[in-house]
Formats: C-alpha cells, structure tokens, sequence
C-alpha cells in the first residue's frame, strides 16, 4: 500500500538533500525523549500554572519539551523550532520543527491515557514530517510525506466511501467552537453527520487514520496541535485543511477539517461553508 502525496504537498523529491529518513530519525528519538518526562508525571499530584489564555501548562509540559529541544539543536542546527512552552527559535528557516510536548494537557491532569505527544516538520510551510505518540499508551502514528503512515510500525488507511450522513465526526469539545461562525457551522455538521463524538484530542486523528473514524473537526487550534497531523492524516489517505480547503502550516486560523478522502471532506466544507459571509 503506497498513498500518493496530496496535491500541493511536499515530496522527497522536493526537499534539497531529500533526506527524509535522518529527519524520521530525529522525530523518533524526539518522542523517545518526551516519553520518559510525561510518564513520570502522569497520574502524580503536579503543580497546574494558568496560560494567559487560561489554558492549563504543567511541569510535564514544560520539561518534556526541554528534553527534545537540545536534541534538535545538536542534529540540525540551522533548523527552526516552535514549540507551545519554549517559545519559537527561527521561526523563519526553511525547515522547523513544531512541537507539542503534551497535546491534551486537560486530560493528562486528570488521568486520562489520550494526551499525546506532537512532533512535526515543515518545509518551507509544508509538513513533511508528523509524528503522534502517545506515551501512556504506547502507541504512535508516524506520518513521512509521500509515504504510508504507519501505526506501530504497521501501514494503515482510512476509511473511504463514507457520506456524511454515515460519518462518525471527533471534536476534542464542542466548546472549542466560539459563538457566532465557528459554534453555528459546527452545529449544522454534528446535524449532518451520523454522532458528533467527543475528548480523544489529538488521539481522534489517529483513528482517523486507522479508519475507524471518519471525521474531525476543531477550532481555536494553534500551530503545534495540528502540524504533526497533517503527514499522518495524509499518508493514510485522508485530506487535513482549513475550513476553506486550505494548507496548514504556521499561519492559520485555528480552523482544521480531516475527512477520510475527498469527497466526504468537500461535503463537510460545505456544511461549514454555509453563511460564510459573516465568517471572521
């Protein structure tokens, strides 16, 4: 099973040294890296700080993501890094990394297995490398552009042929969605689809890519939540775009649509695309 690279993507081919497999490499020995310091905190009492934005950060967060920083640095000195906790170091470089030490901190306060670890890589842009590990689990999702995404090192794919009125359709919460726009295209797709389910984070994605799941949808997300998405959800034969169908990479809006192939995600930009005008 090979999955052909999405229209606009990066391939191999694209890339100055091509070397794809030595950034998989270091991906890898990043989430290799983060697993050990989000293990030794889950399920034990950690002091819980308040983002500007009020969103919670913990010390599990911040010391994983110091664990896989220098390691980039040592590698690939030239290259950019964004992480959530660190801060952005060259944000301009043709190659960055874009971190989330812990992609779902809400639930690995308190217990639950779903947080993820988010490692991705963009050229000039574009994601070209994704990596999703989830380390209470033991399992991860590895995404290369132009190549199939593997979940435990074994190749999987969507599920295709799904209308939307069959779609099983994640949301980390139906209160990401801000009132206005964002809240009333939501609704009108959790109308459309077979059942809106709820609180896998970044673990929906995975499904997704496994084909047990046929849709996700999400708001208010910043670059490090999906970046590491996009090769994943790609190389198993699905589409990850905004709700306009475009690329995700630094720049974005926050918006992410991810169907199972083509055809069911124009369907569900659609949905969303109704009363567009007063769209922010």
């Amino acid at each position: 099973m090979t999955a052909a690279p999405p229209a606009g993507g990066v391939t191999e081919a694209d890339l100055p040294d091509g070397d794809l497999d030595s950034f998989l490499t270091l991906a890898v020995a990043l989430a290799e890296a983060a697993a050990p310091v989000t293990r030794r905190y889950f399920r034990r009492p950690v002091e819980i700080d308040d983002k500007a934005d009020r969103s919670p950060v913990t010390v599990a967060d911040r010391e994983a993501e110091a664990a896989m920083r220098p390691l980039i640095a040592a590698a690939f000195p030239g290259h950019g890094i964004v992480g959530e906790e660190l801060g952005a170091q060259d944000p301009d470089a043709d190659f960055v990394w874009v971190l989330d030490p812990i992609d779902g901190t809400k639930s690995f306060i308190t217990g639950k297995p779903l947080f993820g670890t988010l490692i991705g890589l963009l050229y000039r842009g574009r994601a070209i490398v994704g990596v999703i590990d989830h380390p209470a689990l033991g399992e991860r999702w590895i995404g290369v552009a132009g190549r199939p995404t593997t979940f435990n090192g074994a190749p999987v794919a969507t599920r295709t042929g799904r209308t939307l009125d069959q779609a099983w359709m994640y949301a980390t919460t139906p209160h990401m969605f801000p009132a206005g726009y964002d809240a009333t295209a939501y609704a009108r797709l959790c109308d459309a689809v077979r059942s809106p389910v709820y609180g896998a984070e970044c673990y929906a994605y995975g499904l997704l890519a496994n084909g047990t799941v046929d849709l996700v949808v999400e708001s208010t997300m910043g670059p490090y939540d999906y970046c590491a998405l996009v090769p994943v959800v790609q190389g198993a034969g699905g589409v990850i775009t905004d709700w306009r169908g475009r690329p995700l990479g630094l720049e974005g809006d926050g918006r992410v649509l991810a169907a199972g192939d083509a055809a069911l995600h124009a369907a569900a930009m659609a949905v969303l695309a109704e009363g567009a005008e007063t769209r922010s």
